[in-house]
Order: C-alpha cells, then sequence, then structure tokens
C-alpha cells in the first residue's frame, strides 16, 4: 500500500499535469488512501477533470470533492443563455438524441431529464454539458428504457472488458438478471471500477448496472 504522503504527491503531480487546471487552485489531502479535494475554480469542467485526474491515481480508494466554483465577472451568464447553449450543443453532437431530454437551468444548475435508449447517450449529454461557461453543476434525471428486447449476453460483457486496456478483468465477476448487470470482484484504482462499470452500461439492453467491486491495489 502507498503511503498517505505518497499518494497526495501522486494525486497533486497528476493534477498539475492536466492542461486545464492550475494546481494552486487545489488542495489535496490523504486519509487511508481516501482523496481529498478543496479549493475554487473557475467552471465545472474543472471541477470535473480534478475529480477524474485523481480518481485516475493508482492507490486511491475514494475521491471527497469539496471544490467551490467561482465564476469570474466575464463569465457570468443568466439561466436563459446557458439553457439555450446547451440545447445548441445537444443539436450538434450525434450521440444525443435532443429531442428526448427535456432541460431545465436554475441558478447555474442544469437538470436533464427524459428516457433514453442507452446509457452512452445518457453519458454524452452530461459531457456537452459540464463543458458550457456558467454551469455550476449538472442533475441527471435521465431513464433509460431500451427497446432492445434481446437477452443480455454475459459473454459479451466479459469479452468488452477483456478488450479494454486499462482493465484487469481476471478478477471481475459478470452476473446478469434480466436487465440488470452486477459487477464484482477487486481492480487496482477507482478508474478501473469506474471504466467497468462504464462499458457494462453501454451493453445493449443493459438498464441498471450494480458495481460492487472492490478496489484492492498492489504494488
Amino acid at each position: 500500500m502507498k503511503r498517505d504522503e505518497d499518494l497526495q504527491k501522486d494525486v497533486q503531480d497528476a493534477i498539475k499535469y492536466e492542461p486545464l487546471l492550475n494546481a494552486a487552485e487545489i488542495g489535496v489531502t490523504v486519509k487511508d488512501g481516501i482523496v481529498t479535494l478543496m479549493g475554487t475554480v473557475d467552471s465545472y469542467v474543472k471541477k470535473s477533470e480534478a475529480e477524474d485526474a485523481a480518481k485516475n491515481v493508482a492507490g486511491v480508494k475514494a475521491v471527497v470533492e469539496n471544490i467551490q466554483i467561482k465564476f469570474g465577472h466575464t463569465d457570468k451568464i443568466d439561466d436563459n443563455e446557458i439553457a439555450t447553449e446547451v440545447l445548441n450543443a445537444f443539436k450538434w453532437n450525434w450521440e444525443v438524441p435532443n429531442d428526448s431530454i427535456k432541460v431545465k437551468v436554475e441558478d447555474g444548475w442544469v437538470t436533464l431529464q427524459g428516457e433514453l435508449q442507452w446509457n452512452y447517450q445518457k453519458d454524452a449529454a452530461r459531457k456537452c454539458v459540464i463543458r458550457l461557461i456558467g454551469v455550476k453543476g449538472v442533475i441527471d434525471n435521465m431513464k433509460i428504457k431500451s427497446e432492445v428486447q434481446d437477452n443480455i449476453e454475459k459473454r459479451d460483457i466479459e469479452k468488452a472488458l477483456v478488450r479494454n486496456w486499462s482493465i484487469d478483468n481476471h478478477d471481475i465477476n459478470v452476473k446478469v438478471s434480466g436487465s440488470r448487470v452486477t459487477l464484482d470482484g477487486t481492480v487496482r484504482s477507482l478508474y478501473q471500477k469506474d471504466e467497468a462499470g462504464r462499458i457494462a452500461r453501454n451493453a445493449p439492453g443493459v438498464l441498471t448496472v450494480d458495481n460492487e467491486l472492490i478496489i484492492d491495489y498492489k504494488d
């Protein structure tokens, strides 16, 4: 196991390496492998990038994100403008079925509602929103209602995990019950846990993923 001091330095270096982030804006503390991020940034995408950078560091068991967003005077945008920008972003992204998503903006917080067929469409919609200026956060109330009636093939999900270079799939067990997939076993990082969950969510017919993977970091 890494010492907390070493893990703290690794997370600080990971944040420093991201071109969008100014390491001076973000403080990092670590206790028993749990990373807490603090500080102030000027956009939601920076907040998200900092969290992702920390998750990708080997040895991190969990991330507590206490980063605040404080926009500059030139970045203050009213809710109507944000809503317009969200709709325009959806319109230009082929992965987002914009006619199926309702958008509500209140004090910079964007709420997305609607029924989609695929989890990757939910992910794409969220990615569109987090990069827009003036957005403070995203509330995802979108539901998956797949028209795929085929049985979910456990083997297909297992093969998809094998194809991903970043995941050691030997310790991941896949269980399928109706439209629900459960992942259990062990992985070596929080990033691998999230990535395995994403792969399972993208399988045809999957509506719900119970990600019960345990992080077991080994030097």
